[in-house]
């Protein structure tokens, strides 16, 4: 048989002290109660039946005299574990009071969901307006292609991109206050800031110039052989004829008065129809890469002149411009907005040819030989730091316009391009 070991013996112990002391009142009162009844009548001596009386039970309910119930008193309430806490053994890991009261409440968790969660509220995006140079063209690809691949939206951008149906009135309309960006030449920039637009460059989208003297394939190619005096030579704006046109001739003739010496027409852009017709035998035209290819298919052959090689500096063929007015209370937005544009512009670097697959779904007006030809020339030129400002390249044009009579009083470099990642002096 098994030892019982000390914690053991003790809790019977003090079961046993218990049960004694509360059965003592009752074995009392059932002593009296035995003693005090009368005796029960013997039977008729004339039965033969031998009757055993037994001694009567007497239960906790036995009456008293008088015939009440007797009250029992119970042990007195104590506070605290009492005699027999103190003889039990403590439990291991039992809790104290002081460690119960002072435990943290317990989180009340939900167990069902009674409702439908409430809808996740995309991030506000702000709105802004691009007013385009002319029709959509490959020339404004990392505009598309951060579009298309969620670029300005995942910076909380939503973006329209405005087709013009007079491309001389983009920046007529940013100067207004009717768009919030347009697209433009920084040749432009220079002469209308100098006649007093409150304009100012704040990405460049193309590094490179883009502009070129188109003239009809029955001119000499030689330089020094070409005989454009006298010849019909057709712009489509005001830059295009006082600084790229201005620049070709006097190097062409030698004069800086080489625009006296030919005979000019606006055709406002509708450079297509004059060639055609004939009304002109070249133009000053800002997109090198898509015309003279257009006027081929149409058995119009022509030769085109890059406007950086006949003595104007080098310049940003395409930049986006903002309202200097305006510029304070949306910078936060167009930073976003340039960074948009050079993670396009690398991603159209690292994959060309899946570039120019996405643009023609996009917008499937490109999707013809022309596009896919020029796609070709002017991929490589997109920047691929748009924010960043070439001051050098900003203040050398800017003198030379002042030096050939162009413009007449220099304008400071900050108010004519700003790098909006740069920090403010």
């Amino acid at each position: 048989m098994a030892k019982l070991d000390r914690s053991t013996m003790i809790r019977l112990l003090a079961i046993a002290l218990t049960t004694a002391l509360l059965l003592l009142p009752l074995l009392l009162q059932a002593e009296q109660a035995a003693e005090e009844a009368e005796p029960l009548p013997a039977p008729p001596l004339e039965l033969d039946t031998e009757v055993t009386v037994f001694t009567p039970l007497v239960t906790s309910e036995a009456l008293a005299p008088g015939g009440t119930v007797p009250l029992v008193e119970a042990p007195p309430v104590v506070d605290g574990v009492g005699v027999i806490g103190h003889l039990l053994p403590e439990a291991p890991g039992a809790l104290d009071e002081h460690e119960v009261s002072s435990s943290e409440p317990a989180l009340d968790v939900p167990t069902v969901v009674t409702a439908p969660a409430d809808p996740i509220v995309p991030p506000p995006t702000t709105q802004l307006s691009v007013t385009l140079d002319w029709y959509l063209n490959p020339q404004h690809a990392t505009l598309l292609i951060a579009r298309e691949k969620g670029m300005f939206l995942r910076r909380g951008l939503d973006v329209s991109l405005i087709v013009p149906a007079d491309p001389n009135v983009s920046a007529k309309l940013l100067a207004a206050g009717r768009t919030d960006l347009a697209l433009g030449r920084q040749t432009q920039l220079h002469l209308l800031v100098d006649s007093g637009m409150p304009l100012v460059r704040i990405a460049t989208l193309i590094a490179a110039p883009v502009s070129g003297l188109m003239l009809r394939a029955n001119a000499d190619t030689e330089k020094q052989e070409l005989a454009v005096e006298g010849m019909r030579i057709g712009y489509t704006d005001v830059d295009g004829r006082d600084a790229m046109l201005q620049s070709v001739l006097s190097e062409l003739l030698g004069t800086a008065n080489g625009l006296d010496l030919v005979e000019l027409k606006d055709t406002n852009y509708a450079m297509l129809d004059a060639m055609r017709a004939q009304d002109v035998d070249g133009m000053m035209m800002h997109h090198r890469y898509l015309l003279p290819r257009q006027l081929a298919d149409e058995g119009i052959l022509t030769h085109t002149l890059p406007i950086e090689e006949f003595g104007l500096p080098l310049h940003d063929g395409l930049i986006l411009m903002a309202n200097r007015d305006q510029l304070n209370g949306k910078r936060d937005a167009l930073r976003r907005f340039v960074s948009a544009l050079e993670e396009a512009a690398l991603w159209i670097v690292n994959h060309p040819l899946e570039a120019w697959a996405l643009l023609e779904k996009a917008e499937p007006a490109l999707a013809d030989p022309i596009n896919r030809e020029a796609w070709a020339g002017i991929s490589p030129r997109f920047s691929l730091q748009p924010a960043a400002v070439d001051k050098g390249r900003y203040l050398r044009l800017e003198q030379y316009l002042l030096d050939a009579g162009i413009i007449e009083v220099p304008t400071p470099l900050e108010r004519l391009a700003i790098d909006l990642g740069a920090a403010v002096p």
